[in-house]
């Protein structure tokens, strides 16, 4: 019998949905529409995905902090939720090869003084951070003795600074611009990245056969354009601004 070229991990589960959870509070990534039902690039991702492997889709909106004990306890088998890779997350569950380059960077008020992370004093500052993200690890690891305003959503992150209780926000590039846009009269992002970082599919660690047909997914699906269509029919506007500004953020 010759190779069909179908993913093997679909061949015995054609039946059972491939259960995906994401946060969907990250628009233009994870997010409703305007009917309530999900949208946004990761969606379209898992859809293409759940095709690709010959499985019913079943999306779970969950919330970041437990998205990956979620995972390790069978609740979900995949997380597509602009995961960014960290080591810290390697060593407990697998991941697919990146998929985007992105940065963290940093919301301020628009008449702040702040120009860049060293520009933060201990005892000067207050840093708003979303719990459990790389933001929120990077900043308790790097910016020792800073006061972290530490809350389990972006939006309120942001009203931390909007209203003067917070003097920066650090959260990744698309959601900084986004906030930006929503508050300019009273915000600056400052959108040089403090680190680049990528964001990756998380699975478990024993489903290597997923795995591998995930990363096959992905490098079809990048060999395919499918990744610029997305980037154009959901950010266009955002891939112009950093273009012109000279910030990465790359589909790879």
């Amino acid at each position: 019998c010759g190779d069909s070229g179908n993913p093997s991990s679909g061949e015995d589960k054609a039946d059972e949905p491939l259960v995906v959870g994401m946060e969907m509070a990250y628009p233009p990534f994870e997010m409703r529409g305007p009917d309530n039902r999900p949208d946004g690039i990761s969606v379209r991702m898992a859809e293409d995905l759940a095709e690709f492997l010959g499985r019913p889709l079943e999306l779970r909106d969950t919330e970041w902090n437990g998205i990956i004990p979620a995972l390790q306890s069978d609740k979900i088998d995949l997380i597509i939720s602009s995961m960014t890779r960290t080591p810290e997350r390697e060593r407990a569950i697998a991941v697919s090869d990146g998929y985007v380059t992105n940065g963290l960077c940093m919301l301020v008020r628009k008449d702040s003084s702040i120009e860049s992370v060293e520009d933060l004093r201990p005892g000067e500052h207050r840093v708003a951070v979303k719990l459990a993200t790389t933001g929120h690890q990077w900043a308790r690891q790097a910016l020792e003795g800073i006061d972290l305003v530490t809350l389990d959503d972006a939006a309120s992150c942001v009203l931390e600074v909007v209203q003067g209780k917070a003097d920066a926000f650090i959260y990744d590039q698309i959601s900084i611009y986004q906030f930006w846009k929503k508050y300019g009269e009273e915000t600056r992002p400052i959108l040089d990245p403090i680190r680049e970082e990528t964001w990756a599919i998380g699975l478990r660690k024993e489903d290597r056969d997923l795995l591998e047909d995930v990363n096959r997914f992905l490098e079809g699906y990048r060999a395919a354009g499918r990744f610029d269509e997305l980037a154009e029919d959901y950010m266009a506007e955002q891939k112009a601004a950093f273009e012109e500004m000279g910030v990465p953020f790359i589909f790879h």
